[in-house]
């Protein structure tokens, strides 16, 4: 049972009585016992079994219409009874049994209960847990007797945890029976329970699991003591023992296989088991495991402290103690503080009399069992039962129906039953009878009628297994009736039932004594019955015949013809005798068959021959399911339960249809059609008829179908085969390959020869092979690797159902009748012209129907065209095909002669032509006709056309010859089936043949050419019977048992390589043309061996299929492929071969590919693909030319199939020799001589080695070539075009080399794929062997001119030019160029292909500019000015300003800048580089540079001042000297130059410095905020160094690889603004702290200054080549900048991978321990992969997930998200993201970086965040997250949520000030006063200490003085001062 049926759920209880309505008396317990006894008829209901819906007509009219009046009357009593039941339902009242339907169990505290706990089926609920004993195992489900007479079902997949998890195989068949047993107890939990709307028409189910992992959900190993009982499951078996599961992965077990006995333990994976704890291995978390059962019966629950209600489990035996006794049972305690009761069933005592609570005083000690427990309501119920407690199910000794006389009364419950003794055998049972089963009629009070001590007679019907009692009845009825249970029932039995339920599947009765069944609904009736529920009334009383009992499911029926029956029945295989005549009713229908099914399951057979029907009917026209028949048995098999029947009762008479044998020929008239075929009357045979299916109408399957389309009734078949004869049905065949040989086809086996081939037909087909049928029923089988001589073919492509095939017997077993068969075509081959001739009979009566009913000369002509005459006809039509003649006398009949036929002929339209006679087509009035002149001149002395009197038939005439005669005959015409031939040996007489064979229909014909020379042997002369034609066999068709023979393999010797053989075209293709010759030898022509001449495109084209050719043999095909699989030998046709070329010396220089590096070689096309055109040299030798080496031109790169078709001679230079491939690389242009010494020095390749090939590819490609290319990439920005010149090599092309002129968006014409013709300008070779190509695509459409620049008017170039060298330029001269790149102090500008320029910020307009990158964006195209040339350095400045605004600026900067500058003056700055000498500080706001020495630093010497100054760091120092004319200024910062600056004049910004004054404690404070802006301008240099390190900047441009090199270690902050902020300190503060420290940074400190000198190298002397930065990398390995820069340099020379494989070595190269500059390198990485990766996202994760490995994942994370949000990749961010707030949930920083990252998107769901957040930071961070959470809120636009944020952490943390500041500086920042004070009023209440307040009042202050008056400065003061009092 798989599971509750649905439908099932509605069926109405068991039980016909019900129990009466009684008054519930005080003090009895009357209730109590009633609702057990209900709950002991409760039975499970059984699934209603799959009956096929049908039913029969077998009821005359008269009586149909009596059951449709009947039906119609039933109608309205129905509806009146049902308004009735409805009535009832309404008024039922409640009952006291609904009062004890609750569980009690927690807070049970004063008045106790009074009633036990107990198991009804209104209670069980989902959860509950419970005991219980299995009652019945079955396949595919197991029940289970639960408390209180309840039944539960187990699923299969529920029955143990392996079997959930799919472990164990065998679920179907075996497990269930191999690991359960009847009686076997097992804890249980329930799953569901029916619904109990359901409750009225079926008992409601209990559905449970017995799966651990839910039994022992709160079992923890810790819980688990020595000596506890635990249920578990045997999960696998080991060679020692068993590893037992608890159903938790926590903990395992282990169960030894022998037990301390050593009796052996014999367990099944997934058995269940109890047993006890004998030790706990809490380390390995095993526990170690005994089954014993006496002593896990023994073993009792510890009492101890602290044990979970969730921990108790049913079947756990506990010690109790007696607290009280109940009207029903006994209330206990147990394990010290848990309740529980025992109802009355379940007392020590099995049969308790009236005062069994005298055993059970208060305190009295027992041990008890829990029965179930109710999670829900804390209720216990436990059981006394000895049998229960000693681990041990009570016996049954009773059976279900048994009668027992003397059952003594024990006790009577009033109102409610008797409990009995029955005595049964060999202990009583206790038995219970309700008061409802007592007597038929009304009952009275039991105390009057029945006492305790009497005996009555008892029926038992029920057993209650987990109580061990016995239900019965008294009823007088019960003991009546021949069927009280199941086992009473019997297949046959008429009985009467009544009918309690109508479903759509059926309708269910109930017997008299309560048992039920079902009537499926095609036995409800003869007839089918569209509405059940009219025809079946609930509550009717009918007559029903049992159709079967199985497994207490008994179906009935209710077909009047099956119950009023009186045959005898057929209920098993054993009664069915032959000749026995009984009823049965349909159970399916096919079409060569019925099946019948009778009483108790039994089917037997009719086939087709007795189901008694007439030719031409289907079985499915006469017969339906669910029709009952009356029939006989034939025949039967008990043992293979197989039993054949017939609907043919009486037996068949003898008549004259019994003359009608096997094989024999029959004649018959078309009667009329059917779907399978055509019915015909026989002649001479009475009423005899056959059937002919449509396959045995003709032995091709086309000429059957339009043969069965043109029957018309009366037509006469003269022969027909007769191929069975049973009974009057005979099927009968008209092929005539099975007419002809009737004689030798056998019909017994016995008449079967071995080795002899038959002729039969095939009857099926399967996977394995072919069935083959003779006559009758002998059928022979073909294996499917002998079925065709192709092991691979496909066998239902080889065949077809119907098919005419000969048959090769191969064995015959005449014991078991059966034969071994071949269909190979090369043992079945055809030895006559059977098939041939069977066509062209066809045709002849497929012509014959269709002129039936027209005029009868409709044919007539055709006797005066006869195949081989001459006759005249007039030209009608010319056609491509050929021409359409028309005859003078016949004006229907059009004559065609083809191409092939005309001959060469001129003709004219309605001109008069003699031809000669083909072929003729009756059916469609079609001649065909041939002008031939070797035909027409074989009649030159016969007759002239079909009026000639003397006209010759050549078709009856064929001179000399013979049967079995060899000729050689040549095609003439190829129809589909047929071929017509002539035989010029024999006056070219015309012949047919047939295309294919018997076995052979199906499969692909042989193709024949007209002109064709073919081997025929004669089979048929012409004759009547060959409808006047010569029938020939064609050779091919034994081909292949020729090809096997040891004759032909011995021929095949004689030929050897040299041998010059004569040969036929049978085929050319673009590649090869192939020759037979020999009779069945074939050969090929290569194409490099047809002619000499190499220079002939296509040297195929001159020769023609059929053709004859003299070859020469060069060579044996080894391993032929698919394509050349006949082809034997290789040939050639050269005529320096022909004339005796030897083939040696031919094969030394092609097979040794003795080829010399730039030589000139022809080859033809043989192949063409996406990159490769494919060229043969030889045989032997291929050669390759790569697309883009064959033309420069862009519009000849386009269409390579069109420039290259197949058979294209083509002509190159040599430029690799693979001499183990023999393979050639070619290339269409010269080579040089420098490029031809290079390619001979490195191209010969020996091995397969593709890297040597790869990289010597680029050798023929010099400086100055013009060749072709594919644009491969169009690089971003500037970067300018990756063009594909070569396989795998790339050259790119600058952004100004791109077009002629200078245009803006030089891009925008260019797309991926685009073909361009560039010019070589450059090729250099670093020494990583990686070479680079710069191209140009400028003056190629035109002539391509000089690039030297040429002036106009001295100072200009001419536009369109480039400046290519450096000497070119010169001050003030208009120049033009890119924009590369813009930074915050200018911008960079490309003016040629090695030259850029840079462009100060002061110089990019006359005006201000305020977003420098929007106003030049990359790429743009600008003019300008030079201002100055360095040619050594090659540095170019550039101007866009105009010439008038820029000099008076000049000339203002020269003379005005230092006039502002006086020695003394204090000035501020900030430092700009610290070296070991000095500062270098920038003064503000003048952007001038000047030094202070590093002994005007401090007034104490001043060391390791790299410590004590940053970059960055602002200064105030005092100018000492002024040097106007080396532009010098030297500064000075000792304290003794600050105290003398009174009065001087001091040169600050007014936003550099605020001063604030505070005089409550006497104290001055002066604060510097030093603000981190940037300032652009023109920084002005003051000596040498400094303008070396100007230039350095100004050439600095933005990195491809955008990597922030801010936080390396150690380098220079000249290119990158440092945002630090430190504090000015006093120098006088030195102490002999600084002296300790300086030795433990003694060698950090020498890094710095070593990656200092590293980075100065870079500036002074930047790397131009790889070269270069391989120095540089092996002189600082672990510098990470070096590594980067390197990178950077590989992709602006647009070589990726190089980059990639640097970006490797740096990671493998750079210390494990500088972490730090690794994370650089992924970094550099990250953005590697982002810019270049393909596919990009998969790329970078691929890096990333390496990274992870090998760096700290939190900084990894943060590097990669930094990536993504700076390109704006969101997405990739969002996703990011979500993975570090999962991973680095503790993490204040991601949660900070996740809110940050929304409110920039400005997406919803921050609170959500927010919330997260604060659940998963530890508490001490919750601060800082919450206040800098609030700042983002204030900064992002959104402050009321940033104040909400603040005010709720300030209400916890009132005092921090901290929190005050930073919430007073948001504030502050938004500028709303009144907000502004009233949080200042708040802050400066609070009381504080006087550090913390005075902090307060001070920012308060500052701020008033700012932003306020003089008022609001004195109320803060005042306010100050009063606190100061307070406090």
């Amino acid at each position: 049972m798989a599971g509750p049926n649905k439908s099932m759920r509605k069926r109405k209880p068991r039980g016909v009585l019900k129990p009466k309505k009684t008054v519930i008396q005080k003090g009895k317990f009357k209730d109590v016992v009633q609702s057990e006894a209900a709950a002991a008829r409760l039975q499970i209901e059984d699934d209603v079994p799959d009956f096929p819906r049908g039913g029969g007509k077998l009821l005359s009219r008269k009586e149909e219409e009596e059951v449709r009046d009947e039906v119609d009357a039933e109608y309205e009593a129905e509806r009146s009874m049902s308004t009735k039941n409805k009535r009832k339902r309404k008024g039922g009242d409640f009952t006291a049994e609904e009062d004890l339907g609750l569980l009690f169990g927690k807070g049970i505290t004063g008045k106790l209960p009074r009633f036990a706990n107990r198991i009804t089926l209104k209670n069980v609920s989902r959860g509950m847990k419970l005991w219980g004993v299995v009652a019945e195992v079955n396949k595919k489900d197991l029940v289970v007797g639960l408390p209180g007479g309840l039944r539960g079902l187990v699923r299969a997949n529920e029955a143990s945890d392996l079997l959930r998890d799919n472990e164990i195989k065998d679920l179907e068949s075996t497990f269930l029976s191999k690991a359960f047993y009847v009686g076997q107890l097992v804890s249980c939990i329930v799953l569901e329970v029916d619904d109990v709307k359901n409750e009225g028409k079926g008992r409601r189910k209990i559905w449970l699991t017995l799966r651990l992992a839910l039994l022992h959900e709160n079992l923890t190993l810790d819980a688990v003591q020595e000596g506890m009982v635990l249920t578990s499951y045997v999960k696998s078996i080991e060679d020692h023992g068993y590893i037992v599961n608890f159903g938790l992965p926590s903990f395992t077990g282990f169960l030894p296989r022998r037990s301390k006995d050593g009796d052996e333990n014999k367990m099944v994976a997934g058995q269940l088991l109890q047993g006890v704890v004998e030790s706990i291995d809490k380390i390995r978390r095993v526990i170690h495991f005994s089954s014993d059962p006496a002593v896990a019966s023994k073993c009792v629950m510890k009492d101890l402290k602290g044990v979970s209600f969730d921990l108790l489990l049913p079947g756990m035996l506990v010690n109790a103690r007696v607290q009280a006794t109940l009207e029903n049972g006994v209330m206990l305690n147990f394990l010290t503080y848990f309740p529980g009761t025992v109802d009355i069933f379940h007392l020590h005592n099995s049969l308790p009399t009236k005062t069994w609570k005298d055993d059970y005083n208060q305190n009295k000690k027992v041990n008890a069992r829990i029965l179930f427990i109710d999670p829900s309501t804390r209720a216990v119920g436990l059981t006394l039962n000895p049998h229960l407690v000693h681990n041990k199910a009570p016996p049954s000794h009773v059976k279900m129906g048994e009668i027992y006389e003397n059952s003594r009364i024990l006790r009577v419950d009033r109102g409610f039953g008797l409990l009995l003794e029955i005595p049964s055998a060999p202990v009583p049972t206790p038995g219970y009878v309700t008061i409802s089963d007592v007597a038929d009629d009304e009952t009275g009070k039991l105390d009057k009628k029945f006492k305790e001590g009497n005996h009555v007679r008892v029926r038992v019907f029920g057993f209650k297994h987990l109580e061990g009692l016995a239900t019965g009845v008294l009823k007088a009825s019960a003991f009546e009736g021949p069927v009280f249970t199941h086992s009473d029932v019997k297949p046959g039995m008429v009985v009467k039932a009544k009918v309690i339920a109508v479903e759509s599947f059926g309708a269910i009765v109930q017997f008299s004594s309560g048992v039920k069944a079902l009537c499926p609904l095609s036995h409800m009736s003869e007839l089918d019955i569209a509405k059940p529920r009219k025809k079946f009334k609930v509550g009717a009383e009918l007559t029903f015949r049992v159709l079967g009992c199985k497994s207490k499911r008994i179906t009935v029926t209710h077909k009047k013809t099956l119950v009023k029956s009186k045959l005898p029945i057929l209920s098993s295989f054993v009664d069915a005798t032959e000749g026995l005549i009984t009823h049965g009713w349909i159970a399916k229908v096919e079409e060569h068959r019925c099946v019948l099914r009778f009483y108790n399951g039994v089917l037997g057979v009719v086939p087709r021959s007795e189901l008694g029907l007439d030719p031409g009917y289907k079985a499915a026209s006469m017969y339906h399911v669910g029709q009952v028949v009356k029939c006989r048995v034939l025949s039967a098999v008990p043992s293979s339960r197989k039993i054949s029947l017939s609907l043919i009762t009486s037996p068949r008479r003898v008549s004259i249809e019994d003359s009608v044998k096997l094989g024999s020929l029959v004649s018959g008239i078309y009667e009329r059609s059917i779907a399978e075929g055509v019915v015909v009357n026989l002649n001479h045979y009475g009423c005899l008829k056959g059937i002919i299916s449509d396959e045995h109408l003709a032995d091709f399957t086309a000429q059957a179908a339009v043969l069965k389309s043109s029957l018309k009734p009366g037509y006469e078949f003269k022969e027909l085969l007769v191929l069975n004869a049973e009974s009057k049905n005979l099927v009968l065949s008209a092929k005539h390959s099975l007419i002809i040989s009737n004689k030798q086809i056998p019909k017994d086996v016995a008449e079967v020869q071995p080795h002899s081939v038959v002729h039969g037909y095939i009857c099926n087909i399967i996977e394995g092979g072919c069935f083959v049928r003779y006559l009758g029923q002998l059928t022979g089988f073909s294996p499917k690797h002998k079925a065709s001589d192709d092991p691979r073919a496909d066998i239902f492509e080889c065949f077809h159902v119907g098919q005419s095939v000969r048959s090769n017997v191969l064995n015959v077993d005449s014991q078991t009748g059966r034969m071994s068969l071949s269909l190979k075509q090369s043992t079945c081959f055809s030895t006559d012209a059977s098939l041939i001739q069977g066509y062209f009979l066809s045709e002849e009566k497929i012509s014959e129907l269709r002129m039936v009913g027209l005029e009868s000369s409709g044919f007539k002509w055709a006797d005066e065209f006869t195949i081989g005459s001459l006759v005249e006809g007039v030209v009608h039509e010319i056609k491509e095909s050929g021409l359409v003649l028309r005859f003078k006398d016949h004006d229907g009949v059009f004559g065609f002669i083809s191409n092939y036929h005309v001959s060469g002929v001129t003709v004219e339209l309605g001109s008069v032509v003699k031809s000669m006679v083909l072929d003729i087509d009756k059916t469609n009035c079609r001649v065909d006709l041939s002008l031939k002149e070797e035909l027409i001149a074989s009649m030159k002395n016969g007759p002239t056309g079909p009026n000639s009197e003397k006209k010759r038939k050549r078709g009856t005439s064929c001179g000399n010859l013979e049967v079995h005669q060899t000729v050689n005959a040549t095609v003439e015409l190829v129809r589909e089936n047929y071929v017509v031939l002539s035989v010029p040996e024999f006056n070219h007489v015309i012949g047919f043949a047939s295309r294919v064979d018997y076995n052979t229909q199906k499969l692909p014909h042989k193709n024949f050419l007209d002109g064709q020379s073919v081997f025929a042997t004669v089979v048929a002369l012409p004759s009547p019977s060959t409808s006047g034609r010569l029938l020939l066999l064609l050779k091919s068709l034994s081909e292949v048992i020729e090809t096997s023979s040891s004759k032909r393999a011995r021929r095949k010797s004689s030929y050897e390589v040299g041998s010059l053989v004569d040969g036929e075209i049978i085929d050319i293709r673009p590649q090869e043309m192939r020759l037979q010759f020999s009779s069945g030898f074939h050969g090929r022509v290569y194409i490099t061996e047809a002619t000499d001449d190499y220079g002939i495109d296509g040297p195929f084209n001159k020769f023609k299929i059929g053709q004859q050719l003299t070859a020469r043999i060069i060579g044996m095909v080894a391993k032929p492929e698919k394509s050349r699989k006949h082809c034997e030998w290789e040939l050639s046709i050269k005529p320096t071969m022909i004339s005796g070329y030897t083939e040696k010396e031919r094969d030394d220089m092609s097979s040794q590919c003795n080829y010399s590096i730039g030589a000139s070689i022809s080859g033809y096309v043989v192949k063409v693909d996406t990159e490769w055109i494919w060229l043969a040299v030889s045989r032997h030798v291929k050669a390759k030319l790569f697309y883009l080496d064959s033309s420069t031109e862009p519009n000849e790169l386009q269409d390579l199939s069109k420039r290259f078709p197949v058979g294209k001679s083509v002509t190159g230079q040599i430029l690799r020799v693979n001499q183990e491939k023999k393979l050639l690389r070619l290339i269409l242009r010269p080579i040089s001589a420098i490029s031809k010494n290079i390619c001979e020095n490195n191209s010969i390749i020996v091995g397969d080695s593709v890297n040597a090939e790869i990289g010597n590819v680029s050798e023929h490609i010099q400086e100055g070539d013009v060749i072709g290319g594919r644009i491969a990439k169009i690089l971003p920005g500037v970067g300018g075009l990756l063009v594909q010149i070569g396989p795998h090599l790339f050259g790119k092309v600058h952004f100004t080399e791109l077009v002629d002129k200078w245009v803006d968006n030089p891009l925008s014409d260019f797309h991926v794929g685009q073909f361009v013709k560039c010019k070589v300008l450059e090729i250099s070779q670093p020494a990583t062997d990686m070479k680079h190509f710069d191209l140009s695509l400028r003056g190629l459409s035109e002539n391509i001119q000089t690039d030297h620049i040429s002036k106009v008017d001295g100072n200009q170039t001419s536009f369109g030019k480039r400046v290519e060298a450096i000497e070119d330029l010169q001050s003030n001269m208009t120049v033009q160029g890119y924009v590369k790149s813009v930074t915050p102090k200018g911008c960079f500008i490309m003016l040629s292909r090695k030259i850029d320029a840079k462009v100060l910020l002061s110089n990019l307009s006359d005006g201000f500019i305020e977003q420098p990158e929007k106003e030049f964006p990359v790429g743009k195209l600008v003019d300008g000015r030079v201002l100055s040339v360095e040619p050594l350095s090659r540095r170019v400045e550039v101007t866009f300003r105009s010439e008038t605004s820029s000099s008076a600026s000049a000339r203002k900067s020269d003379s005005g800048d230092f006039s502002d500058l006086h020695v003394g003056d204090t000035v501020s700055g900030r430092i700009k580089r610290v070296e070991s000498y000095g500062l270098f500080i920038t003064i503000d706001p003048m952007n001038m540079v000047g030094l202070c020495h590093v002994s005007e630093l401090s007034d104490d010497r001043t060391e390791n001042i790299e410590s004590k100054f940053k970059a960055g760091q602002r200064i105030v120092a005092k100018i000492l000297k002024v040097d106007v004319e080396r532009r010098r200024i030297s500064l000075g910062m000792k304290a003794s130059y600050m105290e003398s600056t009174t009065g001087n004049h001091v040169l600050l910004d007014h936003e550099d410095a605020e001063i604030f004054e505070f005089n409550g404690d006497d104290e001055n404070i002066i604060q510097l905020n030093s603000l981190d802006h940037k300032k652009d301008g023109n920084e002005r240099i003051v000596n040498e160094e400094h303008r070396v390190e100007a230039r350095a900047e100004s050439r600095a441009s933005v990195l491809p690889l955008e990597v922030d090199l801010d936080d390396m270690e150690g380098s220079e902050s000249d290119i990158f603004e440092s945002r630090t902020q430190q504090d000015v300190k006093e120098t006088d503060t030195i102490t002999e702290k600084r002296d300790k420290q300086a030795k433990k940074k003694e060698k950090k400190e020498r890094e710095l200054e070593i990656v200092a000198a590293e980075q100065r190298l870079l500036e002074d002397d930047v790397p131009k080549c790889a070269d270069d930065f391989e120095k540089l990398v092996r002189g600082s390995p672990n510098s990470s900048l070096v590594w980067i820069k390197y990178m950077a340099f590989m992709l602006s020379m647009a070589d990726v991978m190089k980059a990639r494989s640097i970006a490797e070595r740096a990671l493998r190269t750079i210390n494990i321990r500088e972490e730090n500059e690794k994370l650089n390198v992924w970094k550099a990485y990250f953005n590697l992969e982002n810019e270049y990766g393909d596919p990009q996202e998969e790329a970078i994760k691929k890096v990333f997930q390496r990274a992870l490995q090998y760096s700290d994942p939190k900084k990894v994370h943060f590097a990669l998200l930094t990536i993504y949000e700076g390109k704006e990749q969101h997405a990739l961010a969002d996703e990011l993201l979500d993975q570090m707030v999962k991973k680095f949930k503790n993490s204040c920083k991601i949660w900070l970086r996740r809110i940050e990252n929304l409110l920039k998107q400005k997406n919803d769901g921050i609170e959500s965040v927010v919330k997260r957040a604060t659940i998963c930071l530890p508490r001490h961070k919750h601060i800082k997250f919450i206040s800098k959470t609030a700042i983002l809120m204030f900064k992002c636009g959104m402050p009321d949520r940033g104040r909400a944020m603040f005010e709720e952490v300030l209400r916890e943390y009132p005092k921090r000030t901290d929190l005050w500041s930073i919430y007073l500086d948001q504030e502050v920042r938004l500028g709303d006063e009144n907000m502004i004070r009233g949080l200042f009023e708040r802050a400066t209440s609070i009381t504080l200490p006087s550090k913390k307040i005075k902090f307060l009042f001070k920012k308060f202050l500052e701020y008033e003085k700012s932003h306020g008056d003089e008022e609001r400065v004195e109320h803060v003061k005042q306010k100050a001062m009063e606190y100061v009092e307070t406090a």
